[in-house]
Formats: structure tokens, C-alpha cells, sequence
């Protein structure tokens, strides 16, 4: 009980700091999703915004975690604690698309566009010289992968007959199921699928990413978009060798027939931390640092039509598979690229493989 109310307040206390320092950490060009041009960065309309957006998350994240922490100690129900969590989510994507709404209001209304020189700045050199994978980084998820196999193959002669499939908020099993291979290596097969799925989309990244350069410094821009790259891809390797690590110790827990009340945090203690860490990083090196490079007097084209919302990117004339995402961390998908569908229907199939290999016992 102790264990779910930590690790759902620090799942809480991360998303809510995040949701309020995004708007210091995104491009500037980019307030809440809406380009605008370099000048209009700080309209009143934007910086009024902002402070209303972040009263708006800190309220709705005050009241969603009370409610929720009011309802659990009436009813000593742990699943409403990760519920806060999601709770948490749709209140600050509400305020996000309020603010959202209110700057693009005003730009169009004040033709904020009008007079600019809109260009696209391009690095050519991405396809012929583009950032080498980090197979260091890779090291870790696969040696963690493999160990996990071995172990498993050793100790399956010694397995109880009855496996412990699924723990519950308080460590204590809640499903059953008779050793078989499928049983006994189901957390080894989903490890297999989420290493294929991570390391294509840190591939994704890398060679088939298109970054935002800023036209008003090209050279330092691209630079800059070519270290985050790789920064990315770096995360997302250092996060799959923490995914793998909780599921090799929720093997073990499986394999050994352990009780414990921390089983939870077997699984999800490696995880929170590695993505605590990542936000860390990202949000240190998610702006272009200035470089005293010459302003160009360019800006960049006005793009808010392929942005629904200006969270999801559908262009099908851009062969990108992945773009820089413009309000939070990382990147986005390009739906309108036909092979974003396959990514998608990967990370379904694995889900799919999840639920019958846990579920179906």
C-alpha cells in the first residue's frame, strides 16, 4: 500500500513539473504549438498564456491528486492512485489546447505573418553524413536481454510447477498459471519485442528524421539538431536497458516464487528512474544554444496547417518518418507517412503479445 502511494506520487510529481516548465523549454517560435515568427515570441497574448496555463496545471493537478488520494483513503482502492496520474495527463493536455487556441486567435487575427520573409532551412548533409548509431548504448539492453535467457534456461528444471504471472499493488501474486515455456518466458519474449521496437525508433531518429532547423541561424541550428539526435537516440537506449532490467527482476520474482511487498518496485522503480533522468536531460538541451551566429532576418515558413492541434504532424508530402514534436520532449510521428502505420501496428502487436502472454497464462 505504501509502495503504490510513493511510486504513484512521484509519477504525479514528475508529469505535474513537467507540464509546467514545458513552456520555458520549447522553442520559443513555438508557443503551446503555434509557429509564430521570432519577433511575436513574446506578444502579451503569449506571455499571458503562459501564466494562465501553468495556474490552470498546477490547480487541475492540486485537485485531481486530492480527489483522487480523498476517494483511496475512503475506499483503500490503489488503482485510483496511477488513475491521478492519468487524470493528470487529460487536465494538462486541456490547458494546453486552450492556450493553443487563444494564440492562434491572435495571430490570426493580428497578421502576425505579414511582411515576413518565410523560408525552409534544410542540412543537406544529414543523408550523406548523418550521426552514427550508439551501439554502446545498445550494449546494456542486450546484455541484460541475453543474461535474462540463460538465467531462464537454467532455472526452468527448477521452476515451481505453479508460476506467479501477475502481482498486485501490494506484491502479493493475483494470477496463476502452470509452467510451460510460454508462461516461463513471457516477460523474455515481450523484453525481445520491446528491444526490436525501441531500437527502431532510436534508428527512426537518427536517419529518418527531419530536423526543425531555425532559418535565422541555419548553421548553429543544424548543429545543435544533429547533437540532440544523437541525444535522443542515447536516451532511448539507456531507457530500454531499464525496461529490460525490470523485466528480468520480475522474472526472477516469477521463476523464484517470491512474495514481496516490493515487488512493485522491481518493475517500476528502474523505469520511473530512467525516465526522470531522460526528462532531466532533455529538458537541459531542448533549446538551441546561442552560438553568436549572425541573424539572418529569416523566419521560418508558416506550417500550422500539417499540425492538428499542434501536437500531431500529418504531411504527406514530407518523407519524414519523425519530426521534432512541438510542445514536450522528443519527437512525433508523421502521420501522414504510410510507414508510420506499420510503427503504430508494431507497438499494438506488442501490446497485443503482452496481454496474451500475461493475461492467457
Amino acid at each position: 500500500m505504501t509502495v503504490a502511494i510513493v511510486l504513484s506520487s512521484a509519477l504525479a510529481a514528475l508529469v505535474l513539473a513537467i507540464a509546467l516548465v514545458l513552456p520555458a523549454i520549447n522553442s520559443p517560435t513555438v508557443p503551446f504549438g503555434v509557429r509564430v515568427p521570432a519577433q511575436r515570441a513574446d506578444d502579451p497574448t503569449v506571455v499571458r498564456q503562459t501564466r494562465i496555463y501553468r495556474w490552470r496545471v498546477l490547480l487541475s493537478g492540486i485537485v485531481a491528486i486530492g480527489v483522487c488520494l480523498a476517494i483511496y483513503g475512503m475506499t483503500g482502492e490503489t488503482l485510483l492512485l496511477p488513475l491521478s496520474v492519468l487524470v493528470l495527463v487529460g487536465f494538462w493536455y486541456g490547458c494546453f489546447f486552450l492556450a493553443n487556441h487563444e494564440i492562434r486567435a491572435a495571430k490570426a487575427a493580428g497578421g502576425w505573418y505579414e511582411g515576413v520573409h518565410q523560408v525552409i532551412a534544410v542540412d543537406t548533409e544529414l543523408r550523406t553524413d548523418p550521426p552514427r548509431f550508439p551501439w554502446l548504448w545498445l550494449a546494456p539492453a542486450l546484455i541484460i536481454t541475453i543474461a535474462t535467457v540463460v538465467i531462464g534456461v537454467i532455472s526452468y528444471p527448477s521452476m515451481p510447477d505453479v508460476l506467479a504471472v501477475h502481482y498486485g499493488a501490494k506484491g502479493m501474486p493475483n494470477r496463476l498459471a502452470a509452467k510451460s515455456i510460454g508462461t516461463a518466458f513471457s516477460l523474455v519474449f515481450v523484453q525481445i519485442g520491446v528491444t526490436a521496437l525501441l531500437v527502431g525508433i532510436a534508428a527512426a531518429i537518427l536517419f529518418r528524421s527531419r530536423p526543425d532547423i531555425d532559418p535565422a541561424h541555419p548553421a548553429g541550428s543544424a548543429h545543435w539538431h544533429r547533437r540532440y539526435m544523437l541525444l535522443g537516440a542515447k536516451a532511448l537506449l539507456g531507457l530500454l536497458a531499464m525496461i529490460d532490467l525490470a523485466m528480468l527482476g520480475s522474472s526472477l520474482l516469477m521463476w523464484t516464487g517470491t512474495v514481496t511487498p516490493w515487488a512493485p518496485l522491481v518493475v517500476a522503480l528502474p523505469i520511473l528512474a530512467a525516465v526522470a533522468v531522460a526528462v532531466v536531460v532533455f529538458a537541459r538541451n531542448n533549446r538551441a544554444r546561442d552560438e553568436g551566429e549572425e541573424d539572418t532576418g529569416l523566419t521560418h515558413r508558416e506550417d500550422d496547417q500539417y499540425w492538428r492541434s499542434g501536437l500531431f504532424y500529418v504531411n504527406r508530402e514530407d518523407h519524414a518518418l519523425m519530426v521534432p514534436r512541438r510542445f514536450g520532449l522528443g519527437w512525433t510521428l508523421n502521420f501522414g507517412n504510410p510507414r508510420a502505420a506499420m510503427l503504430l501496428a508494431g507497438v499494438v502487436a506488442l501490446i497485443g503479445l503482452v496481454i496474451t502472454l500475461r493475461l492467457g497464462g
